[in-house]
């Protein structure tokens, strides 16, 4: 991993954090299915290989970062000797004692080198010195890398929101104690 300082994000870092790729590719998914069933519902969601890698754009508006991250309760950014190279957004959960992490971008050509990792790290950190009991994290269900990101750092599957993205796309809820 490169050595990486995770610090609060500054109004300076702004530019260069929306200049970041913020979509991926990916060649699994999450598939949701579900059935009725004896008067109940059972959903289920299954990883699934797709025939060929797919390129997945950001679920939110780019041109909306500034002012969404405005509303946070942190923005932590990596940054590193190559300046910049990612960054992770906590927010207000709507449970006491829950923090939400709604992003965690890295840049392009530092992907896959533990700098997301390094960033939920941190914020945890941050949310335990603060007294958090709990952490969430919300990605979409065609985002396998965040996914194994998610499982790895040990977060477990936690619930799915259908139609949560302004793209329509379901929500996939991971969460872990804050030890």
């Amino acid at each position: 991993m490169p050595n990486a300082d995770i610090r609060t994000a500054i109004s300076s870092d702004i530019p260069t954090l929306m200049g970041f790729d913020h979509g991926f590719s990916t060649d699994h998914v999450w598939q949701m299915g579900f059935r009725g069933q004896g008067g109940g519902i059972e959903i289920q969601f299954q990883e699934v290989r797709l025939p060929r890698p797919m390129r997945v754009t950001y679920p939110r508006s780019p041109e909306q970062l500034a002012d969404e991250w405005s509303h946070r309760l942190a923005v932590f950014v990596a940054e590193g000797e190559a300046g910049l190279m990612g960054y992770a957004c906590l927010a207000e959960a709507p449970a006491p004692g829950i923090v939400w992490m709604t992003d965690v971008v890295v840049d392009l050509r530092h992907r896959r080198q533990g700098i997301g990792s390094a960033l939920v790290r941190g914020a945890c950190r941050w949310a335990k010195e603060r007294g958090y009991d709990a952490i969430f994290m919300e990605m979409q269900t065609k985002n396998f890398p965040a996914i194994g990101m998610a499982k790895k750092l040990g977060l477990g599957f936690s619930g799915y929101s259908d139609n949560y993205y302004p793209d329509q796309d379901i929500a996939l809820f991971f969460s872990m104690p804050i030890a």
